[in-house]
């Protein structure tokens, strides 16, 4: 039979999709179906029909596989936030090493190579130490609040729907921040709608509450509050920083940005710092970081440990080699190298992300770090010194060709190379088993409940 959208089928998942759907077959088409996983048996619509492949929707899960759980939180169908609450958390682990297997594979030409069972997260909830809430006029209801009649607010503080920027869902807590983060969501959303003044209007563009980003630091217990909106208005904002201090205990800076940029993004023109030094201290393994309203820091602090020091064994150092570090940001992975090398260059484009870097420095005592700032395309062909080991950390795109050719042309005997994306990985590593041997990969899980993984890779020269 021959699909078409709108068709119901009955289907038997068998593999997970990189991306979080399930995947089955109908006559040898590919589909991949929303909120399923390997092991069910689901009545589903096509929603989209292409030659190659079609999408579903879950109807009814007809019978369901022996890895699924009961979700803990009402909003994780419809959150972007997570996707694999329903899934056991070892199932997510295997789910994740097979991904990093099969795209090496099939992107990368890359088989039979050694990849390590994921290492968990010590905390599977409770484990970000950054969130980012989007204030709107208009909160989306969930399916059933819209079957009970309730009529949509014109005030909502939440996160959005999964492939939409206007539409947030108004939430109470969200279970992947600590509890007390929780508490300072609903106080900021009580007192923004006792206010008076209107959430920013993500279509309209006018309105005043804007953002709200909280950040935590778990080895010293302080919170980092961050309101944006698209105005001052002082007075408003001073009451609420009474009204947070005198109900949450631990708050150990209020940050108060200014954005009157269009663009959904939760970072201020300007900043105020209202309570405290406008940063919080907290600690990677022995190291201490100074964090402030925008600096980048792994969001898992205790899934980053072990993410430095699977980059250090790697490493393979003995205290007399020279190690350049790409795409360095504000120092972490420099400062972790520092004790077993000689001397460790970084390399940033970002001017903000190399003074943290030398700022971290100072914090720890580290006295054998430099940083070069600037395009890495360009001054990795400046570079003066011939490296040993290079650990390369790019963004999700992976490195730009012209990056990943001046490190082939540098040729250390090492390689440490730390993704967050499975794919871009995979392609780069496809051009470097020209010259070197990939000797292991490990996975290690950042992020619970969601598809998302990081991968360290260790490469060494043929």
């Amino acid at each position: 039979m021959k699909l078409r959208k709108g068709d119901i089928v009955e289907l038997w998942v068998d593999k997970m999709a990189f991306g979080g759907h399930g995947i089955a077959r109908s006559d040898g088409l590919v589909i991949f179906v929303k909120g399923a996983i390997p092991g069910d048996r689901v009545l589903a619509r096509v929603t989209k029909k292409k030659k190659d492949f079609a999408e579903a929707g879950l109807i009814n899960l007809l019978c369901p596989s022996i890895d699924r759980v009961q979700a803990p939180c009402p909003y994780s169908d419809y959150c972007g936030g997570c996707q694999w609450q329903h899934i056991d958390y070892q199932k997510q682990l295997d789910f994740k090493r097979d991904h990093v297997k099969e795209t090496l594979a099939h992107i990368g030409g890359i088989a039979n190579v050694l990849v390590h069972p994921t290492i968990p997260s010590q905390n599977i909830f409770e484990y970000r130490n950054k969130m980012e809430f989007s204030f709107s006029d208009r909160s989306w209801l969930l399916p059933d609040e819209f079957k009970r009649g309730i009529a949509k607010s014109d005030f909502g503080l939440g996160l959005h729907a999964p492939g939409t920027f206007h539409k947030v869902i108004d939430v109470d807590a969200c279970l992947l921040q600590h509890h007390t983060g929780n508490s300072i969501l609903q106080a900021v959303k009580r007192f923004a709608k006792g206010s008076g003044l209107p959430p920013y209007g993500l279509k309209s563009h006018q309105g005043f509450w804007r953002f709200l980003t909280l950040r935590h630091s778990h080895a010293f217990d302080e919170w980092m509050v961050n309101i944006i909106t698209s105005e001052e208005k002082r007075d408003v904002i001073l009451s609420l920083v009474t009204e947070l201090c005198q109900t949450i205990t631990n708050i150990k800076t209020i940050v108060h940005s200014i954005n009157t940029r269009k663009a959904a993004i939760a970072v201020g023109e300007r900043e105020t710092i209202l309570k405290g030094q406008g940063s919080i201290l907290d600690r990677i393994g022995p190291f201490q970081f100074q964090i402030s309203a925008n600096s980048f820091f792994q969001t898992n602090t205790r899934g980053a440990q072990r993410l430095y020091e699977t980059v250090v064994d790697y490493a393979g150092l003995s205290g007399i080699e020279m190690v350049l570090d790409l795409y360095s940001g504000t120092g972490i992975i420099p400062i972790f190298l520092s004790e077993r090398s000689k001397e460790v260059i970084g390399m940033e484009l970002v001017e903000s992300a190399v003074r943290d870097a030398y700022n971290n420095c100072k914090t720890n005592q580290v006295h054998n770090c430099r940083f070069i700032l600037g395009d890495i395309k360009e001054k990795l062909s400046e570079l003066k010194v011939t490296p040993d080991v290079i650990v390369i950390d790019p963004p999700r795109a992976g490195m730009h060709k012209d990056v990943l050719e001046g490190v082939m042309e540098a040729a250390p005997a090492r390689i440490v190379y730390v993704s967050c994306n499975p794919a871009s990985l995979a392609r780069d590593m496809g051009q470097m088993i020209r010259k070197y041997n990939v000797v292991e990969i490990q996975p290690v899980d950042m992020f619970p409940h969601t598809y998302h993984i990081e991968s360290v890779a260790k490469m060494v020269r043929k």
